[in-house]
């Protein structure tokens, strides 16, 4: 029971993360119906300008933690969402007209850019950082197997809660979020009744990457690594979260960034760890099999 309850906890930080990335695949496609296949690079991007930024503020003279943690999730966020909002304007803005695959391949082309720049910029070696936040409760111990919640697990979660709160009351309460809403219901119906498409799919774009800089921050905090292949391994987990949760559902995104989390690390400590992606796609492949459009996801209804 101390082991399953140790293995929940560390599923839920790490399905926490998942999720965060699994919010922009989703958001993305919800307006304009599209992959943004170099989501998971931004991740990647997000993780690197946290540790670049993190050893510039050290460097400089500051020591306060938390102080270092703010800024450095400041510069990464805002980094980040200048990506997103290039990506947007040079790889989909002008092929929104043309047929379906072309943003997609150039999605994909761009996340080739990404990584081979990430590459090319930092090198190919695993950058490592010593713990940046240690300690931790011990909830219980028996058996000589202590259950213990570290702060590092406990900021991810409540990270992750608090963002997807705030997001959640700007997509439901907010102009911007009408906008999104209408955009995702029909974009030509939203531009004739004054809505700014293009500004409201900018937005999404970079308000996307932005929550893949703080889940590339919380990754770094988590593993103390990074290195320019995490967004690809990263990025086909958090989009196969929100195929499994239901792709433009966001608390489906959560949802299936949690049961990816879940599944991986159950699967990890009772039977092999090598196949531990593998039980993760088997079981998106039995879910999708009886619920096509994923736990919380809706049919696609066809516009005439």
């Amino acid at each position: 029971m101390e082991y399953f309850a140790q293995q929940l906890i560390n599923g839920v930080a790490l399905g926490s993360i998942y999720g965060l990335i699994a919010i922009g695949y989703t958001m993305v496609y919800g307006i304009v119906g599209m992959i943004n296949f170099a989501h998971g690079d931004i991740f990647m991007i997000g993780g690197f300008i946290a540790l670049i930024s993190f050893l510039i503020f050290v460097s400089i003279g500051l020591t306060a933690v938390p102080v270092i943690l703010l800024l450095v999730l400041l510069v990464a966020m805002a980094t980040t969402a200048l990506y997103g909002w290039t990506i947007e304007r040079i790889a989909y803005r002008p092929l929104r007209q043309s047929f379906r695959l072309a943003p997609m391949l150039s999605a994909i082309g761009m996340s080739f850019v990404l990584g081979n720049f990430a590459q090319v910029s930092q090198g190919a070696q695993v950058k490592p950082v010593p713990p940046i936040i240690t300690g931790g409760l011990t909830l219980f111990e028996s058996n000589n197997f202590a259950v213990q919640l570290s702060n590092v697990q406990i900021i991810v979660v409540v990270t992750t809660v608090v963002l997807l709160t705030i997001f959640s009351f700007i997509v439901a309460r907010t102009r911007l979020g009408r906008d999104m809403r209408a955009c995702a219901q029909d974009q030509t119906m939203a531009a004739l009744l004054g809505v700014d498409t293009d500004r409201t799919i900018s937005m999404t774009f970079v308000i996307g990457a932005a929550l893949a800089a703080v889940a590339g921050v919380m990754y770094l905090l988590y593993y103390g690594v990074v290195d320019f292949y995490m967004g690809f391994i990263a990025g086909i987990k958090a989009f196969t979260a929100a195929v499994l949760g239901g792709i433009g559902s966001l608390p489906g995104a959560m949802l299936g960034g949690l049961a990816i989390g879940l599944i991986e690390t159950f699967w990890s400590a009772y039977f092999s760890i090598e196949y531990k992606d593998v039980a993760a796609f088997s079981i998106l492949i039995v879910v999708l099999i009886f619920m096509p459009t994923g736990i919380l996801g809706r049919p696609e209804i066809e516009k005439v």
